[in-house]
């Protein structure tokens, strides 16, 4: 059995899992995730700005002392459409290796999607002729999984973070900008057939929260939660009728989550239209599982002192 810690440099959102692994049984130790909004005006100016990276730098150094205190062994952070978009990705995770240690990934498209589709199936019977759907900040991965083997897999520039700052700049939106941000998704769908989709990341599950009428996120509940398409069209219905200040006193929709949950809901009833999904399963496993798996098939380091700079901002 080995530790190890998974860190993903979301698009919305920083996260972290501590897992013992062994073999194909992966064990939760901790499940951290902060809102750092890393791909703020990414998609305008293609570069991760000073504020944002600050803030995943801030968010970074709490995760490490965690992580050392947990006794962790092999670390690795990944990051995906922000990062990847960004002229000075590649010289923020340099950045990262050298302050706080990690072992990085920059996963491209069909990477993503590998990756992700083994943290959701772990655990599980083989997935067959079901559709993944993990709706990011700044893009959308869509895999085709039968026999619990990816079939298909695509990467489209579609993602909550992006789509509110292209098309949804009112509060609240208009119909018009809603509009306008479902033609530009559906116009994207690439062309699939599956019977059956599960969801993850936080669109989805914070969809699964609402569903359920709980007063907070609770991942044991949400997970397995199966939401209808009805009930997709409701909750958008309902929160885009709200202005900004009213949706962050809505129960269990996260105040990070608040800005940006009606374009996810967007691109999600795209997809369940465009492919008629009567239903998507929430997964609360998802790319940071897979990321820990290969977390544990890293060539073995000593974690150690914190190198230099691993607990300032920036």
């Amino acid at each position: 059995m080995i530790r190890v810690a998974a860190v993903d440099l979301g698009t919305n959102s920083t996260r972290l899992l501590v897992a013992d692994v062994e073999g194909d049984q992966l064990t939760e130790v901790v499940r951290r995730l902060t809102i750092t909004r890393l791909g703020e005006g990414v998609d305008g100016r293609r570069q991760l700005l000073p504020l944002p990276i600050a803030r995943v730098r801030n968010c970074l150094s709490d995760y490490r002392r965690e992580i050392e205190l947990l006794g962790v062994t092999q670390t690795l952070a990944i990051a995906t459409s922000a990062v990847r978009d960004a002229e000075n990705g590649e010289a923020f995770l340099g950045e990262i290796e050298w302050s706080y240690g990690f072992t990085t990934q920059l996963l491209d498209g069909a990477a993503e999607a590998s990756l992700m589709a083994r943290g959701v199936s772990a655990g599980r019977p083989a997935l067959e002729g079901t559709l993944l759907v993990d709706i990011g900040g700044g893009s959308t991965e869509l895999v085709l999984c039968s026999s619990g083997v990816v079939v298909s897999s695509t990467s489209i520039d579609v993602g909550c973070v992006r789509v509110t700052e292209r098309f949804l700049e009112s509060n609240p939106p208009t119909p018009p900008e809603l509009a306008a941000a479902a033609a530009y998704v559906r116009a994207l769908l690439p062309t699939l057939v599956a019977p059956r989709a599960i969801g993850v990341a936080g669109t989805v599950t914070t969809l699964a929260t609402l569903d359920l009428g709980l007063p907070a996120y609770d991942p044991e509940r949400t997970h397995g939660h199966r939401v209808s398409r009805t009930a997709v069209d409701e909750q958008l219905a309902r929160l885009a009728g709200m202005t900004l200040e009213e949706r962050l006193l809505v129960p269990g929709l996260e105040p990070g989550r608040a800005a940006v949950i009606i374009a996810g809901l967007v691109v999600l009833r795209e997809i369940m239209e465009t492919y008629d999904l009567d239903e998507i399963e929430a997964s609360e496993r998802d790319i940071l599982h897979g990321a820990a798996y290969a977390a544990a098939e890293l060539p073995e380091t000593a974690e150690g002192l914190a190198p230099p700079g691993a607990y300032t901002c920036c």
